[in-house]
């Protein structure tokens, strides 16, 4: 991971036109090739961002940094003083530990896929994408990969992790055809659903209790 804190410029062209004029700002590159620029406040979400795929060019000054990717989407950044740069290499990472509602909920329904769609059938559980495990890949009633995410919330955060999930299988053409994705929580909120609803994502939510059969299943298809 490379680290950057400096005064800059970026300029964003893609599906809308943006920029942002010169200030002290943070610039992280991942070793996955994507690149965030961060303020001092909004907690965790960047200014701007390319995910991967996408390749980061250098000018031979090294004030002028351009992304892009294969959609057309450019980013560049101007340099204009920098503060600090530095590079870590952080190392393999081992994967969020879930809470144990979280964890559990993967376990029965990874032995129950049917209990989220009829017809589901389990390819595997921690799926690797690239950027991360997606939690299972399944196949649906008609031979389509369907992956899904498990949270005890879902959130707008749990619609973005899958998004970005889904960019990556479709690079695979074994899965591309007839890609889905599914979020599973318990609750999932209104806001999560609109934005999933707009990105073709269903959402279910599962009784835990249920699938621990202290009662009845109760599942609600959004």
């Amino acid at each position: 991971m490379r680290v950057v804190v400096a005064t800059c410029s970026v300029t964003y062209a893609g599906r809308l036109t943006a920029s942002l004029a010169p200030a002290t700002r943070l610039i992280i590159v991942k070793a996955d090739g994507s690149v965030s620029i961060h303020s001092d406040d909004r907690a965790y979400k960047p200014l701007n961002w390319m995910s991967p795929p996408c390749v980061l060019s250098v000018s031979d000054s090294g004030d002028r940094w351009v992304v892009g990717n294969p959609k057309g989407e450019r980013l560049e950044i101007e340099l204009h003083e920098v503060h600090a740069d530095v590079t870590h290499e952080l190392g393999a990472e081992p994967g969020l530990s879930k809470d144990g509602v979280e964890a559990q909920l993967q376990v029965l329904l990874a032995a129950a896929p049917e209990q989220i769609e009829e017809g589901l059938t389990l390819v595997r559980r921690e799926y690797e994408t690239g950027i991360g495990p997606v939690d299972m890949l399944c196949r649906d009633a008609q031979g389509r990969a369907v992956a899904i995410e498990i949270k005890r919330v879902g959130e707008l955060p749990a619609v973005d992790q899958l998004s970005r999930y889904l960019e990556r299988l479709a690079l695979d053409s074994r899965l591309a055809d007839g890609l889905r994705g599914v979020l599973v929580a318990q609750t999932i909120k209104p806001q999560a659903a609109v934005l999933a609803r707009d990105r073709h994502i269903d959402c279910v939510e599962v009784d835990y209790a249920a699938l621990r059969d202290e009662h009845t299943p109760d599942l609600t298809l959004f």
